[in-house]
């Protein structure tokens, strides 16, 4: 079976131990992490690639040897590998499609239910032996999510499951995205600008590109209402982070629950980490250990279909 795999950096989701990339292939090297040095050196000889939202640059990817037929990205975004260079190459890229797609969309409405009930302030005025929200009336913020808007940025599976779950609560659904759609039941698609200036949550639920990089920047935060939230489980850089801080701090929107981050890790000194009005996460929404079990199982799917010759979820 032509299935010899590398696994670049499995600590990424084998950070506990409790994930077993053996399995996935008849032969499998596995190391925990590999720096940008040591990509050529690891790969030679191996058919399968497997790497985790690691860059992989298009410098790096010509000079694969010829061993090389796939990639498995072991995630739904791919923006960290150079596909001009992987055609070039003739390399086969498969991604992980939907085994994050409930789990990240919980982690969404934790935050906007978190947000709604200033979780946040009532959390750290517990840490620092503050009572008032027991002994004298609820200092905090602490509003219904029902009958409030969501607006939702792309629809794609987890914009699904989030909305899904939305509309459970009551809520009321607005969404942009690039395919014209027909309005369905308490779920009309508008434009953008529509959702950005109506709505009282976004989230956003698009790929990382050139057309979206920053999408969230000075001016589109200053066309949503002073009372909105921000949600962001997709990709850290689809917000300008210098912006959001400013706008959070100035009151242009209420706040933001953010699982992803311009830089992963954020660095130490962010004003971030201390505000009141923003929940922070470490990019944790397809952590959960059954999440990171289906995606195991999934790349090994992926591999055993490649070892067929009936390659499945290229993005290529």
């Amino acid at each position: 079976m032509n299935d010899k795999t590398v696994v670049l950096n499995a600590g990424l989701v084998n950070y506990d131990g409790n994930i077993d990339y053996s399995q996935i292939a008849s032969e499998v090297v596995i190391y925990e992490e590999t720096s940008e040095d040591e990509i050529l050196e690891r790969v030679a000889g191996f058919t399968i690639v497997v790497t985790k939202e690691m860059k992989v640059s298009g410098d790096i990817i010509r000079k694969f040897p010829d061993s090389v037929k796939m990639i498995c990205e072991a995630g739904t975004g791919y923006n960290n590998i150079d596909l001009e260079a992987v055609r070039e190459k003739g390399i086969i890229l498969c991604n992980i499609p939907a085994y994050s797609s409930q789990r990240v969309a919980h982690t969404a409405i934790l935050m906007i239910l978190n947000l709604a009930s200033s979780m946040q302030k009532q959390i750290r005025m517990l840490s620092e032996g503050n009572h008032d929200n027991f002994h004298k009336h609820l200092m905090v913020d602490h509003v219904e999510v029902n009958g409030k808007t969501l607006g939702v940025i792309g629809y794609g599976n987890i914009a699904k499951e989030i909305i899904k779950v939305a509309q459970a609560m009551g809520m009321k659904i607005l969404v942009s995205t690039r395919t014209p759609r027909t309005d369905m039941e308490n779920l009309h698609f508008t434009t953008i600008e529509e959702v950005l200036k109506q709505s009282d949550f976004i989230s956003l639920n698009c790929p990382l590109n050139e057309s979206t990089r920053h999408m969230i920047n000075k001016e589109t935060l200053a066309m949503m209402k002073p009372t909105a939230y921000l949600i962001n489980t997709a990709r850290g850089a689809l917000v300008d982070e210098k912006a959001l801080i400013e706008a959070l701090q100035n009151q242009v929107i209420a706040g933001a629950g953010l699982d992803v981050q311009e830089v992963e890790p954020l660095d130490d000194s962010s004003p971030l980490y201390s505000m009141d009005n923003v929940i922070i996460t470490p990019h944790m929404g397809w952590r959960g250990l059954e999440t990171r079990q289906r995606l195991v199982s999934i790349i090994q799917e992926n591999i055993r279909a490649f070892a067929k010759g009936q390659p499945i979820h290229r993005v290529d």
